[in-house]
């Protein structure tokens, strides 16, 4: 899920690239696999993409009845969390969600195009680093594997701490580094050897799977990344391991 570009240099997995450069390799990866997203999070997580999104639902906690409740998923084209959410929710409960990868927006149409027709969701091209919103719009961001892709993680976490309502909740899925002794081993053996092959039998496109395990090796350790959540603004910033650490989901309030 590409969601921004930045005029600073960046690396882009394990290569030196200006972020220019990642913009154009990360819209590639996506303009590549969104008809088969779903099928490589299958693949990538072993299935357990499904239960780690249940549990980013259950923090997000819609109402179950007719009260307002505005939902922003970004980059989040194929819709999966935000069907999740409405879902989940009550009549109140509305759905928006953005990404920059028009190819992964379709899907997602598609996929809520009943939710879509009753207007409890909207699908909306656009930047993660500059959210087409006012302010204090949203009772809960979720951004769910889709983070580390952006140029300006700091950006981001800005434009998401100025678009929550007071009381709102920033929730983030993300890849992280195995903490279970024995596992990290496995799980790096796995990433590097077994993903890329499946992503070749699977998509014909080993690169783009190899370019999404990288890029989970550059993003921030959690506690890195709360700092980060707490220069933006949010309180109470936290994180929850899930799967040995394979994956964490952060939360942060504005309060």
């Amino acid at each position: 899920m590409s969601v921004g570009v930045s005029d600073n240099s960046t690396h882009f997995g394990f290569r030196d690239v200006d972020s220019g450069e990642k913009q154009r390799l990360v819209d590639d990866v996506f303009h590549k696999v969104a008809r088969r997203y779903d099928l490589m999070n299958d693949v990538m997580s072993v299935g357990l993409h499904r239960a780690w999104k249940d549990t980013l639902v259950t923090a997000v906690n819609p109402p179950r009845n007719d009260a307002p409740f505005r939902h922003l998923d970004v980059a989040g084209g194929t819709g999966d969390v935000a069907m999740r959410v409405l879902e989940a929710g009550g009549e109140g409960t509305h759905a928006t969600v953005l990404d920059i990868n028009g190819e992964m927006l379709a899907v997602g149409r598609e996929r809520l195009e009943k939710h879509v027709a009753l207007g409890a969701a909207e699908f909306i091209e656009g930047n993660a680093e500059s959210l087409p919103f006012p302010d204090k719009q949203f009772d809960a961001y979720t951004v769910a594997f889709g983070i580390r892709n952006v140029p300006r993680i700091d950006a981001a976490l800005s434009e998401a701490y100025r678009v929550l309502r007071p009381g709102g909740r920033f929730l983030c899925l993300e890849f992280s580094q195995a903490d279970v002794p024995g596992l990290d081993k496995v799980y790096d053996l796995y990433s590097f050897n077994v993903i890329p092959a499946m992503g070749q039998a699977i998509a014909g496109d080993a690169e783009s799977y190899r370019y999404l395990v990288e890029s989970i090796r550059r993003f921030p350790k959690p506690p890195v990344f709360a700092e980060m959540m707490r220069k933006a603004g949010f309180a109470r910033a936290t994180w929850t391991p899930m799967t040995g650490g394979i994956v964490a989901m952060h939360s942060g309030w504005r309060l």
